[in-house]
């Protein structure tokens, strides 16, 4: 995990386990919820960006880990959803899956052009609980949401962006410099009246996905439970062979 603060206001937070594609096991999950617990803190924070190491954002949570029981109750996005401040995620390259849950959990989503997202929640046979089921469709629609979760196909960045599933996209090489442009414009607005106008939002997007939020809960409430682990391990190998393929 690597936190910068080289513009006054503005933290820049990268996901750093880049020969695992970001996937998110117990430790990263432990590292990241401890970095946005102190910037959550800091009282002079104004915004966050939050990113991945090349060549991904992330991939979701660390399949092997899962597969041996090791990362039940893992709740990655709380520290996003607990945030004081607006997030903005500067999706770098894959987004998949828990890692699209990440990207969903923040205020709005700037895309590289190398940036690919999927929900392959029902290919792995993992039950989402992450909020995916609210705020998928809340961004992109419904079809387009449940032709996501559905199929399990990757949408590239152009897609994203005609669907509505982010705001922009970028040259690789431009995502953090406009991301950090966008936080910088975030830190002159009234803290205060800014603070309430995304408090109203929040309960805009959350309220109204109120029944899918349960719903997820309920069957995730034993952790991220797994269908049929005996062919996990099959299931994984053929999501990701996918995605290369793509």
């Amino acid at each position: 995990m690597l936190t910068d603060r080289a513009v006054a206001g503005v933290a820049i937070v990268t996901l750093n386990r880049p020969e695992k594609y970001n996937a998110l096991s117990s430790a990263l999950v432990r590292a990241f919820d401890a970095a946005m617990t102190e910037l959550n803190a800091d009282q002079g924070l104004r915004a966050i960006v939050l990113t991945g190491a090349d060549p991904a954002f992330c991939a979701g949570l660390d399949l092997n880990e899962l597969g041996d029981g090791g990362l039940g109750g893992a709740h990655a996005a709380d520290p996003l959803h607990d945030s004081p401040v607006p997030v903005i995620a500067a999706v770098n390259g894959v987004a998949v899956t828990g890692g699209l849950e990440i990207a969903l959990a923040c205020d709005f989503r700037i895309a590289s052009e190398r940036a690919r997202f999927a929900d392959t929640h029902a290919r792995v046979g993992v039950i989402p609980g992450w909020g995916l089921t609210a705020r998928l469709p809340q961004a992109v629609g419904q079809s387009w949401a449940r032709q996501m979760s559905f199929t399990g196909d990757f949408v590239d960045a152009p897609l994203a962006l005609r669907i509505g599933l982010v705001n922009e996209v970028v040259p690789h090489g431009e995502l953090l410099a406009r991301c950090t442009e966008l936080a910088i414009s975030i830190t002159s607005t009234a803290p205060d009246t800014l603070g309430r106008v995304r408090h109203s939002y929040n309960l805009g997007r959350d309220g109204t996905g109120a029944e899918s939020l349960a719903a997820e809960a309920k069957w995730s409430e034993a952790g991220l439970a797994m269908e049929d682990p005996g062919q996990f391990a099959s299931r994984r190998a053929a999501v990701f062979s996918r995605g290369r393929a793509q």
